[in-house]
């Protein structure tokens, strides 16, 4: 992972490219053509899936999907029938949770315009719908249903916002009783077959966390990680006989790895470890598998196995694709999932497992585009300023050559610990297939390239990772198609602040800057965290800094030295975002103005800390490119710039 830093040329030559193995600089190598432009409107004609739920007859499958221009719940039969519209809202996301087990009414998920106050809802067949969970400013989680299917579980903070109650529910008529009170700041992590045991875990720091048994019949907490130094624990399911916890650690390594916790004994038995983190693990209904998801190089690695012997189970083979998730049905028999790659969305599968192979049951993407007029994702990796290796996802126009040069936008992700993944992104392909390369950088700090990776920006932001960004544009030159001196930045959430903070704490390194709901100020934005991450605080204060040093994040804010930013700036936010408030955007706005810079600014009144309405997605996606093309694509080519050298920090 870490080599000695070099000097700019030696850069250059180390660009490798990763896709399935490690190859050569000249593997980056294209049939360079021209593809026609396809509109944004015909981009957002592709259709978006989520979630998936087998009705009680295994006859269809219940979705969510944004075809009518924002989410909502859809019925679609297996067989190959007519999909079906069971919600019909035109303001408010539907998420999908799931039928009930023994008929056809369904449970779905909603907040009001994006506020993230999500309520839970019942709807019977015949389309009546009953708000299980009323009540002004509270936010309820869905956590689980019970292995008898009498109940299911409900996490709402509404006695106190900061924390979440758990309660069960009864499925006849959505009677409740609590069954744990949270004064803590616990999260829920799964409840025992049994009903005996609710497992638990709590925060420490982001390197640091503890698992907890709470007893239900002797009302009892037991603490079974005790550790000293930093170890991550995270539950993921119980055992169908309610006597082993399933759990995951990065004890002594890098990657969290799969353990099985004997309750009545406390051994603890390693069940499976890869080099790469292990997402998750669950059980089929009645345990027959387990399904396990791994983080393979920005690629989701799904297996299958016989939950008895351990056993791996093929699946169905889709060359090049990602089977990213499953969902297997209540009696085990079939089984659905999604697959997609960066030039095919999520489309979602069923599979009998009789032997017979997978039907398509959606097949997402517009039919007015060819999926061979977009680019695939490839993986790869340069050398940092310190001698670092970073990593990231790159996509290259297909007209781009030397002799024909495009501009590049570094993309940002948000998090600060999130990861950019190989899959289909509707921006990125809007933006390659108009004459952008797009580099999707995996900056120190990001998950899945282990923990010492994740946690060498701790309470560095805007300062090593920023400088992981400018470092990439030497990569971006050496493959020898991209104009190192026309070269952006964009990113949302996080990805945001960092585009902020490259405009102006290196105001001279990117060309442009696009901020999608992106932090200006952090001293307003920490003492804005909603109640409901009570729980994270002192895990994302060791990850940003004291909290109580204030000069400390003034020094790391955009805002307070907007003055330095020269470079045209493109702000997209929501009006109703809680974690990211529109005051974050508006002073940044107003402050770049004020230095004569080119400020462009969209505001979403209905919308969160993201955009989900088709409407919305177009009206900022063309923006976007209509600034691109004005600030980028069209700035002067100034032959005597490069990009800054690295530079040897280890000597």
């Amino acid at each position: 992972m870490f080599k000695k830093s070099i000097a700019y040329g030696a850069v250059l030559a180390l660009f490798t490219v990763i896709n399935g193995c490690e190859s050569s600089y000249d593997a980056i190598s294209v049939d360079v053509h021209d593809v026609p432009a396809y509109t944004i409107q015909e981009f957002l004609g592709t259709i978006s899936y989520r979630g998936a739920s087998f009705s009680p007859d295994n006859a269809k499958l219940l979705v969510s999907s944004n075809e009518s221009g924002i989410f909502n719940a859809y019925a679609i039969p297996v067989d190959g029938g007519e999909t079906v519209q069971l919600t019909h809202s035109e303001d408010d996301y539907v998420f999908t949770v799931g039928y009930f087990p023994n008929d056809e009414r369904f449970l779905y998920t909603s907040d009001q315009g994006g506020n993230e106050l999500n309520h839970l809802f019942v709807q019977s067949p015949e389309g009546e719908v009953v708000d299980i969970t009323p009540g002004d400013g509270l936010k309820t989680i869905f956590f689980g249903w019970a292995q008898d299917d009498e109940s299911f579980y409900v996490g709402s903070n509404e006695r106190d916002n900061r924390y979440f109650d758990v309660f069960e529910y009864q499925v006849d008529d959505y009677s409740r009783e609590m069954i744990f009170q949270d004064d803590v700041g616990y999260n829920f992590s799964g409840l025992s077959p049994d009903r005996r045991y609710i497992a638990f875990s709590k925060s420490i720091s982001n390197a640091d966390s503890d698992l907890f048994l709470y007893d239900r019949d002797t009302e009892e907490m037991s603490h079974i990680t005790e550790h000293d130094g930093d170890i991550q624990y995270s539950a993921q399911t119980f055992s169908r006989d309610s006597k082993s916890l399933f759990y995951m650690t990065d004890e002594d390594s890098e990657y969290r790895y799969l353990v099985k916790y004997d309750m009545a004994e406390g051994a603890v038995e390693n069940v499976l470890s890869v080099d790469w983190d292990i997402w998750y693990a669950y059980f089929s209904k009645n345990g027959k598998y387990m399904v396990v998801g791994i983080n393979n190089d920005a690629h989701t690695e799904l297996r299958l196995y016989d939950a008895e012997s351990m056993e791996m189970i093929d699946l169905p083979i889709l060359d090049g694709i990602d089977i990213t998730s499953v969902n297997i049905s209540r009696n085990e028999s079939h089984m659905s999932f999604y697959a997609s790659s960066s030039r095919m969305p999520s489309d979602l599968y069923y599979y009998d497992f009789s032997g017979d192979a997978p039907e398509a049951l959606t097949r997402s993407l517009n039919s007015a585009i060819d999926s061979d007029d977009l680019v695939d994702g490839k993986v790869v990796r340069f050398i940092s300023f310190d001698g670092v290796e970073i990593p990231g996802i790159l996509y290259r126009p297909h007209a781009a050559s030397e002799d024909n040069k495009v501009p590049a936008v570094l993309w940002v992700h948000g998090g600060p610990g999130g990861q950019s993944r190989v899959g289909y992104n509707a921006l990125t392909q809007y933006l390659v297939n108009h004459g952008y390369a797009v580099f999707a950088i995996n900056n120190r700090g990001s998950s899945g390239y282990g923990k010492t990776f994740f946690h060498l920006d701790d309470q560095k932001h805007g300062q090593d990772d920023l400088d992981d960004c400018v470092a990439s544009k030497a990569m971006l030159a050496a493959t020898g198609y991209v104009d190192p001196n026309r070269i952006g930045i964009l990113g949302g959430s996080y990805g945001g602040y960092m585009a902020l903070a490259a405009l102006t704490f290196r105001p001279q390194e990117f060309e442009v800057g696009v901020d999608l709901f992106g932090i200006s100020n952090w001293v307003r934005t920490l003492e804005s965290i909603p109640p409901w991450w009570e729980s994270f605080r002192v895990s994302l204060e060791k990850e940003m800094g004291p909290f109580d040093d204030m000069e400390f994040f003034r020094a790391k804010s955009p805002l307070f030295h907007a003055n330095d930013i020269e470079k045209p700036l493109m702000v997209l936010q929501g009006a109703n975002d809680p974690r990211v408030i529109q005051e974050e955007s508006d002073d940044i706005v107003e402050a770049v103005r004020a230095n004569g810079v080119p400020v462009e600014y969209v505001l979403f009144d209905d919308e969160g800390h993201g955009f989900v309405k088709k409407e919305n997605q177009e009206r900022g996606y063309a923006a976007i490119l209509d600034f691109l093309e004005t600030y980028l694509k069209s700035s002067p080519i100034d032959e005597n710039r490069l990009p800054s050298p690295a530079t040897d920090d280890l000597e």
